[in-house]
Formats: structure tokens, sequence, C-alpha cells
């Protein structure tokens, strides 16, 4: 399965550096939908990702209508991550889906209303937390829901099991 971690105009960059950082390790595809709150080459962004820009698989979109016309939510399996949403995101089987879209917001606004509203009832989802507090940290939503969906395909070619036993007896 082809999973790719959409954000939109993410505005914090150690956010976004976390989250390259959890694409590359995964296999997954990042695409950075623009505006974005800082520049791509900004050093904070790159200490978050480290050195695994050059392992990472991205693509920019100039902005959530160019995105949207070229992956449309009626023709992919795209689910949108708010506080808002309808579904907990563990509701959802992602082992039948050959591609899976997961699209999360702005750090201080998150997705736009008028796309929450024309989706609410079949493609958002959320991660369940208390109802007095605001949200979680992006990156570590991404993070959650990334490893969800990489469980539901059986962690589909990861390395599942410490080679440290292995090594450290050959010793």
């Amino acid at each position: 399965m082809k999973l790719n971690i959409v954000m939109v105009e993410p505005e914090i960059p150690q956010n976004t550096g976390n989250i390259a950082r959890t694409c590359a390790i995964t296999g997954a595809k990042l695409h950075l939908v623009h505006p974005l709150g800082f520049k791509i080459d900004d050093k904070t962004l790159k200490r978050a990702g480290l050195d695994y820009w050059d392992k990472l698989d991205i693509e920019e979109h100039e902005s959530l209508e160019v995105f949207l016309k070229k992956y449309t939510p009626e023709k992919n399996n795209m689910f949108f991550a708010t506080t808002k949403g309808v579904t907990k995101y563990t509701d959802i089987d992602y082992s039948k889906m050959d591609e899976v879209f997961v699209l999360y917001g702005k750090e201080t606004k998150g997705l736009p209303e008028w796309l929450l509203e024309k989706y609410l009832n079949q493609k958002t989802i959320r991660i369940p937390m208390l109802p007095t507090l605001r949200s979680l940290n992006l990156s570590n939503s991404v993070a959650i829901i990334t490893y969800e969906i990489l469980r539901q395909v059986g962690f589909n070619g990861l390395q599942e099991k410490s080679s440290y036993f292995v090594k450290k007896n050959k010793i």
C-alpha cells in the first residue's frame, strides 16, 4: 500500500521536520501544500529531519485547490484528520486500499472549514482525546495515524524485529 501524508499549509518547521522523518522512515510520501510558514531550506526544518532528507519522497503543491484537482477526494482513498472528525481513525479499514491520502491542516487553524463541511460525514477522521483540551501536537497526530494504517497492512516491508540481540550474541 502507498501511504501519502499531506500537510496543508504547515506553519512550524520543527513539526514538518519531524513529520518528514516519520515519512522517510516508514516509506510514506510527503506532500507539502503551499503557502508554507517557513522556507523549505530552513535549517530548523532540516535539523528535525536530520539526515533523512535524501530518503524522502516529497511533492510540493502550490495550493490546496491545485492538490485537490490532481488527487480528487472522490477518486482516491482520502481522509481529513481533524478534531472535528466524525469517525475514529481506528474505525477505518485501510487494509483493503492500494493507496491512502491523509490530510492534516495547519497548526493554528486545522483544515479549511469548507473542506470539512463538504466531507464531514464520509471522510473525516479523529484521534479520541479529552473534550476539555484542544488537540495533540501535529507531528504526534501524524505518527499515531500513520502507524495505525501501517499496522493494519502488516507493517508492509518495515523491519519489525530488532537486530540488536542478533548482533550482540555474535560478538
